[in-house]
């Protein structure tokens, strides 16, 4: 069908509800926006669903999400999994429990069991819930840190990580192959309430999290210690991080946490917050303002889903708050566990970190110092999640820590997705460990730095909407691909990386040899003065992501760097 024949379908056919009629008849005359509502379907893909909430194929809606569900309904029955049920959690977004209900629903009509919280609950801890209670796959019903006006769904397997392959494409086979909205299947919630196929989970998931959280504590004693003294604020950004975050802190004794009032409580307009986005600045604005009232050492944010840690910490020569990066605080806490793991004899055998391929160098460094393997993986905590599966299952390496740079990390294996909540606690006991030793968290950073080397990364990302978008953006791939730079300004390609192709080539002799992972729509550049520039179309936005990383001399030369890297980059294009 036409997109034409596909609007007048919703507008006409029975299935849909009044007001999912309304809102389409509305449209009638905008042909541009009933084209962009309807072109294509939401695309499931390898992470699930993304998009605008709104009536049309192409958005989130009761039907796209009901649809999508019977799809990997189809797949759990096809695995034989229908038996051990299906995790269901949800953010504080428009229409996330509404879509969480839906989605149970679908799944109890095909006779699977939903497992669904009583309220909105972090990412991370879905993660540890579905593996808790024995069930093949789970459901995140979030949008994550993406503007008021999206949301999303999720898929996660047995093993409590997002689906990698071959499961990935496997389920997406499956979402495509529904292909008429009146074979999906729901039933009435009291009857499947009553048939034991709708379950509420809550507070004891949320106990026997917390009891996995403390686990990757390994200093209470110094916590005890400064409890009183450490100054902590704290914002969930109107999500799910509010309540377990604040209870993990409670319970290991800081007596001085302060959490932002306005962005305290759940808000799916995210009233002050015009991105609720822990990477960027101004979404801080209030945390800062309350900081700077009760002098606090640091400012910590958690995305609205919990999987994703933001901080500013206080460099008391200035008196000013310091933005850290991802890596910054994830490099910060791997180095204080690998550090005190080994001081305290309590590193296992065979030790390992994981980090994406995007993820600073400066990763390189620290493993080497402690003598810890270094596994490097596509772009996506999942893959990460993927590893420590392996982990158990060859028993070749014991998991210490994984990151990747967008602001997310995991210490500890009770969950296989990032865990803002465990990198709170973590990144806590780090400055607990600052004060105690007289310095701040800002201080320790400066003195990593300087023993392991001024690494710095951005990032540059090119924004192509609409129909046009994903033509021009893999139009940008096949360029770089065809013709890769020999140089970036100053700094030369020494290897590129073909993760498509799964092919490294040497740009000095020409030898070529393979990537050692998964195909994947990515170009990697090796550069001189390590470092490192990648190109990576968005999974979940219409952007084509250049990733870029340098190390300088000092923070002002490293600065510098990436501001000449990021130039040369824009030259090329």
């Amino acid at each position: 069908m036409s997109y034409m024949d596909e609007y007048r379908f919703w507008l006409e056919d029975d299935y849909f509800d009044a007001d999912t009629k309304a809102e389409l008849k509305a449209l009638e005359g905008n042909d541009k926006e009933i084209e962009d509502r309807f072109y294509k379907e939401l695309e499931f893909g390898t992470g699930g669903l993304r998009g605008v909430i709104g009536a049309g194929t192409n958005r989130m809606n009761v039907y796209t999400v009901r649809k999508a569900t019977q799809g990997l309904a189809n797949y759990i029955i096809k695995m034989g999994g229908a038996d051990k049920g299906v995790a269901i959690a949800y953010d504080s977004r428009f229409m996330s429990p509404e879509f969480a209900d839906v989605a149970a629903l679908c799944l109890a009509a095909n006779g699977i069991k939903a497992y669904v919280f009583d309220e909105l609950r972090p990412t991370p801890e879905l993660s540890f819930a579905l593996r808790t209670l024995g069930c093949i796959s789970g459901i995140v019903v979030t949008a994550s840190h993406n503007p008021p006006e999206y949301n999303g769904y999720k898929v996660y397997w047995e093993d409590g990580a997002q689906v990698t392959a071959p499961k990935d494409k496997e389920i997406i086979t499956e979402v495509k192959n529904v292909t008429d909205y009146h074979t999906v299947k729901t039933m009435d919630k009291d009857e499947a309430v009553a048939k034991g196929l709708y379950n509420v989970i809550g507070s004891e998931i949320d106990d026997k999290y917390m009891v996995e959280l403390k686990k990757q504590i390994i200093h209470p004693e110094i916590i005890t210690r400064m409890a009183e003294d450490i100054r902590i604020v704290y914002t969930p950004f109107n999500g799910t991080g509010n309540k377990p975050v604040r209870r993990i802190l409670k319970e290991l004794g800081f007596k001085n946490v302060y959490v932002v009032p306005e962005q305290e409580n759940p808000d799916p307009k995210f009233t002050t917050l015009e991105y609720p986005n822990p990477e960027d600045p101004k979404a801080f604005e209030l945390a800062l303002k309350l900081a700077r009232e009760v002098n606090a050492d640091i400012v910590l944010a958690t995305d609205p889903d919990a999987d994703r840690l933001g901080i500013y910490a206080l460099d008391t020569k200035t008196n000013e708050y310091v933005p850290f990066t991802g890596n910054m605080s994830g490099m910060l806490i791997a180095d204080y566990i690998l550090r005190e793991r080994t001081a305290t004899g309590t590193m296992p055998e065979n030790p390992a970190l994981v980090k994406t391929i995007v993820t600073t160098n400066m990763a390189d460094r620290i493993v080497e110092k402690y003598n810890v393997k270094l596994i490097e993986v596509l772009t996506g905590f999942k893959f990460i999640g993927e590893q420590i599966k392996l982990f158990e299952q060859t028993g070749s390496n014991n998991y210490v820590f994984g990151l990747e740079e967008s602001y997310g990390c995991l210490a500890g294996t009770h969950a296989r997705d990032k865990d803002a909540v465990v990198a709170v606690m973590c990144l806590c006991e780090v400055a607990a460990w600052c004060k105690a030793n007289g310095k701040t968290v800002w201080d320790r950073m400066l003195e990593m730095y300087e023993e392991y080397g001024y690494y710095l990364e951005t990032q540059y990302a090119v924004t192509l909407k609409g129909i046009d978008g994903s033509r021009q953006i893999q139009a940008i791939m096949d360029k770089l691909r065809a013709n890769p730079p020999k140089e970036f300004g100053s700094f030369k390609v020494t290897k590129v990386r073909d993760y498509d192709k799964d092919v490294v080539t040497d740009m000095a002799t020409g030898e070529t040899s393979s990537t050692g992972l998964p195909k994947s729509n990515v170009l990697y550049f090796d550069l001189t003065e390590d470092s490192w520039c990648c190109a990576r179309p968005s999974g979940t936005e219409p952007k084509i992501k250049f990733y870029m990383g340098v190390k300088g001399t000092s923070i002002e030369d490293a600065k510098a760097k990436n501001a000449a890297l990021t130039e040369a980059l824009k030259a090329q294009l």
